[in-house]
C-alpha cells in the first residue's frame, strides 16, 4: 500500500466522564460553569486512530499522512485541540462560536471545512457523551455524499479504500468502502495514548488556526428547543425474597411486570 493521506478529526470539549453531572437551576441544561472539561473520549479514540495510521504508514514506509484536528465553539476548546496535538497530531483547526451548536450545525461547518482541507478521511467519535445524539458523522456523510462506516472497531488501510469491522446489535459486520468517506470510532477501536510532558510542549507550538462560522458561511441556527432537563428518579432499594414464590408474587403485584 502507498498512500499519502490528509486524516481530519473532529473533537468535542465536553464536561468530563468522571464528573457527577448535575442540571443547573432553571432546569433548562446541564450546569457547565466551574466544571472540569475534557475530549469526549470517543473524539480521543478517533485521534488515536488517525495517529496509528499515520505512524503505520511511516512505519512500513509506504507513504506519510497528516492528522489534523477541528473543534467547534468557544476560546477553550483550544485546550481540547492542544490535547490532541500533544497526542500526535499535526495542526489544528479552530472555528470559534459561542452559540448552541447542535449536530446539524456541527455537520455543516464540517462540511465547509472538509471543502477547505480535502481531507482523504475524516474521523469522528459515534457519540459526543453530553448529548448522546450520535448524529452528526451521519449527517456529515449525507451532505458531503460520501460513504460512511460508523461505529469502528477494526479499521484496515488499502489502496484507496478501506475495510472496517462495525459493532451492530448481535454482534459485528465487515464492510470495505472507497475513500474519502466517514469513520465514526467505538469503544473497543482502540486504546487512546497519554501525551508525554515533551509532546505537551512541544504541542504549543504546533499550528491552530482560527476561523469563524461566519467566515465559513454557515447557517447554525438551532433547530430543536430543549423545554427541559431533569435527574433522572433516585433508584430504590433493592429487597431480598426468601423463594422464588416470593420473587414473582413481588414482580407481578408491587413491580407490576407480570
Amino acid at each position: 500500500m502507498s498512500n499519502n493521506l490528509r486524516i481530519l478529526v473532529a473533537t468535542k470539549r465536553v464536561i468530563d466522564y468522571a464528573v457527577k453531572i448535575r442540571v443547573n437551576a432553571a432546569g433548562t441544561a446541564v450546569e457547565t460553569a466551574n466544571v472540569k472539561h475534557s475530549m469526549n473520549p470517543f473524539d480521543e479514540i478517533g485521534t488515536e486512530q488517525a495517529i496509528q495510521i499515520k505512524e503505520g504508514l511511516e512505519k512500513a514506509k509506504t507513504g506519510k499522512a497528516e492528522v489534523v484536528v477541528v473543534s467547534c465553539g468557544p476560546a477553550k476548546v483550544q485546550e481540547t485541540l492542544r490535547t490532541a496535538l500533544a497526542m500526535g497530531a499535526d495542526r489544528a483547526i479552530h472555528v470559534e462560536s459561542n452559540d448552541e451548536l447542535q449536530p446539524l450545525a456541527v455537520a455543516k461547518v464540517l462540511k465547509a471545512i472538509v471543502e477547505k482541507e480535502k481531507p482523504d478521511l475524516v474521523i469522528l467519535g459515534k457519540q459526543a457523551i453530553d448529548d448522546d445524539s450520535n448524529q452528526t458523522g451521519q449527517m456529515l456523510a449525507g451532505l458531503l455524499n460520501w460513504p460512511q462506516a460508523t461505529f469502528a472497531s477494526k479499521v484496515e488501510l488499502g489502496e484507496k479504500a478501506m475495510t472496517v469491522t462495525r459493532e451492530v446489535d448481535g454482534g459485528v459486520e465487515t464492510i470495505k468502502t472507497a475513500l474519502p468517506a466517514i469513520l465514526t470510532t467505538d469503544l473497543r477501536l482502540n486504546t487512546p495514548r497519554y501525551a508525554s510532558l515533551p509532546n505537551i510542549m512541544k504541542a504549543k507550538k504546533k499550528p491552530l488556526a482560527k476561523l469563524t462560522v461566519a467566515e465559513l458561511g454557515v447557517d447554525v441556527k438551532p433547530r430543536l428547543e430543549i423545554l427541559k432537563v431533569a435527574e433522572p428518579a433516585k433508584r430504590q432499594g433493592g429487597k431480598m425474597v426468601e423463594s422464588v414464590d416470593d420473587l414473582v408474587d413481588k414482580l407481578k403485584n408491587e413491580a407490576k411486570v407480570l
